[in-house]
């Protein structure tokens, strides 16, 4: 079975081929999805973000659904309903989109908190629960939901405890000048529907397994304890990030560190994954806000601030 920094080069070379310009966005999703995580996309519309989950599950060779998310969206739309069968005289479980490998939740924030938290169970268990009877979703399962950060009207704000399910968060952004050409030029095909699996199933759950072993040094685990409980004292901040923010972040190095082709984290590994992992965690106090703070700004202090492991 191929090693997972092999899988990793083919399935970014595969994405590459439909997404111009986003390898280490490609690279992240892939990262999140070796860690058993969620991925939060906040962007706004028209920069790929659709193109690069299912450029994605198509190159793992994975099941992909897509839920758009409205306000009369409602829970058993997501999960699923339990249909009277006539026949058999027995309730049969219809499963709703969220039952796939890669589901896209898109526009996550337009619908109610009470379809948001839906997805709670599913994301956090691995299992959805319809009528008192839970039903296993099929592994791997990555959820990536996005969102717009400058349209908030007929919105209703993730709330923290659906924030805190995201193992990290991702800003596509515009493409260069060059990359948008690239993007222009294929605008009329449809090169997805193209793409050949290039890695499968079972690859992937070798490599989830595998990131667990990756070594972590005492010093450096303490290195990533110490961010997650510096954001908890910061003056500006009003809730500091849970101890799941610790475990991702130590994990995401984990899967940083192999698909970099290392067994063991370095605090580079760290440094790199602390915005992702912790920035949407935090809730500012609202005079920080006032004055300009912002999460990104604060775990930036803290990189700067703590110790660096001398040794990894």
């Amino acid at each position: 079975m191929p090693g997972v920094r092999d899988i990793a080069v083919r399935v970014i070379a595969n994405v590459e081929k439909v997404m111009v310009g986003k390898r280490r966005e490609a690279e992240y999703v892939l990262l999140a999805l070796l860690c058993r995580g969620h991925v939060l996309i906040e962007d706004v519309p028209g920069v790929g973000k659709t193109t690069l989950v299912r450029a994605l599950a198509r190159s793992l060779g994975c099941g992909f659904s897509r839920i758009q998310f409205t306000p009369d969206l409602l829970p058993s739309d997501v999960t699923g309903v339990s249909v009277y069968n006539r026949r058999t005289a027995q309730f049969e479980f219809r499963p709703g989109p969220i039952v796939s490998q890669v589901v896209l939740a898109d526009e996550i924030n337009r619908a109610s908190p009470k379809t948001q938290s839906s997805l709670l169970e599913c994301m956090e268990e691995g299992q959805v629960t319809v009528d008192g009877i839970s039903h296993a979703l099929p592994q791997p399962f990555l959820v990536l939901a996005t969102q717009n950060p400058i349209e908030y009207e007929g919105t209703f704000p993730l709330p923290e405890a659906q924030l805190d399910r995201f193992l990290v968060r991702l800003r596509l952004g515009y493409p260069t000048a060059q990359e948008e050409s690239a993007v222009v030029e294929r605008a009329f095909s449809s090169p997805v529907a193209g793409l050949e699996p290039v890695a499968g199933t079972e690859a992937i759950l070798a490599a989830q397994r595998e990131v667990g072993e990756v070594h972590v040094e005492r010093s450096v685990r303490e290195y990533i304890i110490g961010l997650v409980r510096g954001t908890r004292s910061h003056p500006d901040v009003y809730l500091g990030a849970s101890p799941r923010g610790s475990i991702g972040l130590h994990r995401t190095s984990q899967a940083l560190a192999l698909l970099r082709g290392r067994h063991f984290v370095t605090p580079d590994d760290v440094k790199e994954m602390a915005p992702l992992c912790l920035t949407h965690r935090l809730l500012l106090k609202p005079e920080a806000r006032l004055y300009g703070g912002s999460p990104d700004r604060v775990v930036e202090e803290l990189l700067a601030r703590l110790p660096v492991p001398a040794e990894a």
